[in-house]
């Protein structure tokens, strides 16, 4: 059985197809010969990653799942959320996480989550699976591994970073991981 996963990210796919098993081969956005640049105009996690899946499951005909992620900090009303990436005007993430930290200047409440949402097309019907992680920001960055925002995010129960964490201790609690192994235990629920 083949599956698309939306990305690029040839890491992200072997990680994730390592995580399926053998029952399931993923393919790409590379290896179906998908080179467009999907939209992703909603204004939920949940709206991107289901127009990217019903993107490729139209155009290419096959079932595909998609995710989209980002950081909601309560005190910033949930911003950046959907707009994560490029919060500040840029993909610059060192831009970005100057600006959120600019933000909560003199704030006490630094509640916040990171969510992530997949959307699978299969057989042309959709099935959503989210998975978030709480936490907090921290005053100023500490850390140097992962992306994104993970220098100033500092999960509930820990007193490091998400960007001092080994990549294995990360992937065990990360809202991506939630989310996917609801995503892994549907699929070999359903082609087991």
């Amino acid at each position: 059985m083949e599956l698309v996963f939306a990305s690029n990210n040839q890491h992200k796919v072997d990680e994730v197809q390592a995580m399926i098993g053998t029952n399931i081969t993923l393919k790409s956005l590379n290896d179906i010969g998908c080179l467009d640049e999907i939209p992703e105009t909603g204004d939920t996690f949940a709206q991107n990653a289901g127009q990217k899946s019903r993107y490729v499951y139209s155009q290419f005909h096959m079932d595909c799942f998609a995710d989209d992620s980002g950081l909601e900090i309560d005190a910033l009303s949930g911003d950046p959320g959907v707009n994560s990436a490029h919060y500040s005007g840029s993909r610059d993430f060192e831009d970005n996480m100057s600006l959120v930290l600019e933000r909560l200047a003199g704030k006490t409440d630094r509640r916040a989550r990171f969510k992530t949402v997949i959307s699978l097309i299969k057989g042309g019907k959709e099935h959503l699976f989210e998975g978030s992680i709480e936490g907090f920001i921290s005053q100023q960055r500490s850390g140097s591994k992962g992306f994104g925002y993970d220098p100033i995010f500092v999960p509930e129960g820990y007193d490091i970073s998400f960007s001092e964490m080994s990549a294995d201790e990360k992937n065990r609690i990360s809202h991506r991981a939630k989310a996917m192994e609801k995503l892994i235990r549907f699929l070999n629920s359903e082609y087991s």
